[in-house]
Formats: structure tokens, C-alpha cells, sequence
């Protein structure tokens, strides 16, 4: 296990799509918070700049690639071992005009990989590893729209919103599977509201900070088995319905 520049006494996080927008937020909250940072993301220039910024280590992945997300994902377990929270912050935003009739194959499978099929890939590497060692927590970025209740579930949008509400049927799922925290393991989803990165765009009404704010509060927070809620949907440090 490595014990480079990056090791301290805090906990260790991996955070994917670590490098910008809310991962880069919850990245920047949990190391104010003490924790030893890792990140994992696509682009080798933003994920340079976000390591600089941070001090901490990371990893490069193409998240639409399954195979290597297991592959880079057990390496980084290897080297820095199991981590004590995982936070799952990539994704990507389907095209404009993506209704189901007019979606392509290439853009309906892009979206699904990244934002769903990497989480089942993450959960069967680093959510295994936590479930051996009998502790862990793990949270995701959803979003509103994958909802199948409240505003904004109209349609438009396909492929995103289907991976979201994919993301939230897993979560759920695999919170029943590891015993919704009686094993040590918890996992929540969240949804951050629209928040100003890359995707959301300049003109979204929270900062990112705002938007990684419940995730940090996530990780952070103090957890009572058989009492704390885990395997929901959270926002604003509330739970939602789904």
C-alpha cells in the first residue's frame, strides 16, 4: 500500500469525476474535512490541474470503457487500499434533443455506460472490497430527473434521465443486498439540484459547493446501525421519495 505525500491520519476517499464540476467540489470539501483524496477521472490535463490544486493522487479512466473502470478501480485499491468513503461523481448529460425516437443506439449505450453501467462496475470492485472488510460508505450523484415522482419527470432527455433512475433503482437494490448498514457498508444517492459546472452551465442557480454540499455531509455524518436511513435518495441533507 502506498504511503506517499498524499497519506495523512484522515480517511481515505475515492472520488470519481474528481477533477471538475461537483466531484471536483466534494474533492475539495472532503480534504477541508481531513480526508486523504483520491480521484479518478478522463481528461489528463483537468485531472493535473485538479491533483495540483488539491494535493492529492489520482487515476485516469474512461468511465464508458467498463473493463478498464474494474481494471484502474482494483489497481487503485491495491495501491492505496480500500478506501472508507466512495463518492461516485462522473457523469454526463445526454444530447439536447436525445427523445427516445430520435436517440441513436451510440448515444443511448454512451449515456448508459457512464452513468450506470461504471456504478455497477465501482460497486463490484470497491463496494466488494468494503463489504469484505465490513465497513464503508459509498454515495452517488443522481439527479432530479431520474425521479420517478415530484417535478421535472415530464420526458426529453432519454438516456440521461433512464441512467439516473437506473442509478437509483441500484443504489436502493444494493442497499438491500449488504443489509442497509448492518454489515458496515452504506450507500445513499443524491441529487444536488442544478448547480454550476460544465453541465449545469454558468447561469444554474447553486454553486458547486452548494451542489456537493449534502455529499460531504454524507460522508461525514455519524451513523447509528438500524437507526440512520441509508439506501435513499437524499437532498439538502433531506430524504426524497424516488
Amino acid at each position: 500500500m502506498n504511503t506517499d505525500s498524499n497519506s495523512s491520519s484522515g480517511k481515505l476517499a475515492f472520488i470519481t469525476g474528481g477533477s471538475r464540476g461537483l466531484g471536483f467540489a466534494t474533492a475539495r470539501g472532503l480534504k477541508d474535512a481531513g480526508f486523504r483524496i483520491v480521484i479518478f477521472s478522463k481528461d489528463p490535463e483537468k485531472q493535473r490541474s485538479a491533483k495540483e490544486n488539491l494535493g492529492c493522487e489520482g487515476g485516469l479512466v474512461d468511465f464508458e470503457d467498463l473493463a478498464a473502470t474494474e481494471r484502474v478501480m482494483s489497481d487503485a485499491l491495491a495501491k492505496y487500499g480500500t478506501p472508507d468513503v466512495c463518492v461516485i461523481a462522473h457523469g454526463v448529460m445526454s444530447a439536447k434533443m436525445s427523445k427516445t425516437v430520435v436517440t441513436d443506439i451510440y448515444e443511448w449505450r454512451r449515456v448508459l455506460s457512464i452513468n450506470l453501467d461504471a456504478l455497477f462496475a465501482i460497486l463490484r470492485t470497491v463496494g466488494s472490497a468494503m463489504y469484505e472488510r465490513r465497513q464503508g460508505r459509498i454515495i452517488v450523484y443522481s439527479a432530479c430527473l431520474g425521479r420517478m415522482s415530484g417535478p421535472g419527470n415530464a420526458g426529453g432527455l432519454a438516456p440521461y434521465r433512464i441512467s439516473k433512475a437506473g442509478v437509483n433503482a441500484l443504489v436502493r437494490n444494493f442497499s438491500h443486498e449488504i443489509g442497509h448498514g448492518s454489515r458496515g457498508v452504506w450507500i445513499d444517492a443524491i441529487c444536488p439540484n442544478h448547480s454550476r459546472t460544465d453541465m449545469g452551465g454558468p447561469q444554474a442557480p447553486r454553486s458547486a459547493e452548494e451542489g456537493a454540499a449534502c455529499a460531504v455531509w454524507l460522508a461525514s455524518r455519524e451513523l447509528i446501525p438500524g437507526e440512520s436511513q441509508t439506501g435513499v435518495l437524499w437532498e439538502d441533507n433531506q430524504v426524497i421519495p424516488w
